[in-house]
């Protein structure tokens, strides 16, 4: 006989534990399913997430499922799903460990980064290469910045990651990513940022909380931060399976949902954190999770199907 469930929430990081919190003080039955492979678990801190700004990213997912293991009907499952398959009300979860019936299901999985694939980038992601400047950029104590360009949208990311930075301390590393034209480069111009066209040949820890910019020929750049803005990607299966209808976002595809309630084109399948929507980080996260939870909850006392 399968396990049966109000709820599967498939990903235990932010958004699934904010799901699984709600659910949970409403008594529902829940399983909340995690693969252990949280987005940020390369960085040291997290930071502008309210109360634990500068937190430990392992210490504020445990705090998150101490308090989901506080409600009686939330099991936290180590485990990996691989098929979801079914309808509203009925829906197969399949598992490395078995199956599961659920009425809801909703996926929290995340994305996985796809980043640019110059050496030294992956072995310093989280520690001297970033993402974000509103969770990264504070901390590098205004020293030289650089982005380093992987599309079109990098220019936009230099504007921004120049607010962290002193006047004139910018680079923008186009790498060949694109070539900007006479009213992008006047936007760089404004903002005092300079334009580096030298390929980028490796980057390396610096030390003293430098980074090190290695160039084609020889030359090295020295600065406080790299910024990339890599591609994402959905890793599941799961869209495909289910029918739901994607979208793109700023980075990559994300499920198509109903910006409110959080529930994608399939009636019952519910996406929130990264996977579901355009802005990541951890507070927006938990405030996805949390209304995934709840619109959850709503569709199975006021059904809307």
């Amino acid at each position: 006989m399968h396990e049966s469930h109000d709820v599967v929430i498939v990903g235990g990081s932010y958004a699934g534990l904010a799901a699984a919190l709600q659910l949970g003080r409403a008594r529902r039955s829940v399983v909340v399913l995690d693969a252990g492979k949280r987005r940020n678990r390369f960085a040291a801190h997290s930071h502008g997430f309210l109360g634990f700004d500068g937190g430990s990213p392992d210490a504020i997912a445990e705090a998150g499922r101490a308090n989901v293991r506080a409600y009686s009907t939330v099991e936290l499952r180590e485990a990996y799903a691989t098929e979801i398959r079914g309808k509203l009300d009925a829906f197969v979860v399949r598992t490395d460990s078995g199956e599961l019936r659920a009425r809801r299901v909703i996926l929290a999985t995340g994305v996985v980064d796809d980043l640019p694939g110059v050496p030294g980038v992956a072995e310093l992601w989280g520690r001297g290469v970033y993402h974000c400047p509103y969770c990264d950029g504070y901390e590098r104590a205004r020293a030289p910045l650089a982005v380093l360009a992987s599309s079109e949208m990098s220019l936009h990311q230099a504007l921004l990651v120049s607010e962290w930075t002193t006047d004139g301390a910018m680079t923008l590393l186009l790498n060949g990513a694109f070539e900007p034209d006479a009213e992008q480069s006047a936007q760089l111009a404004r903002r005092h940022i300079a334009i580096e066209r030298t390929p980028v040949v490796r980057v390396r820890d610096g030390g003293k909380d430098r980074v090190t910019v290695e160039l084609d020929g020889g030359r090295t750049l020295e600065v406080g931060g790299l910024f990339v803005q890599p591609k994402t990607r959905i890793a599941e299966p799961f869209a495909a399976q289910l029918g739901c209808e994607l979208e793109q976002g700023p980075m990559g595809p994300i499920y198509k949902v109903d910006p409110m309630l959080k529930e994608t084109t399939v009636p019952g399948v519910f996406a929130c954190g990264d996977v579901g929507a355009m802005m990541p980080a951890v507070a927006l996260a938990v405030a996805d999770g949390t209304r995934a939870g709840i619109s959850a909850h709503r569709t199975l006392v006021l059904p809307t199907h």
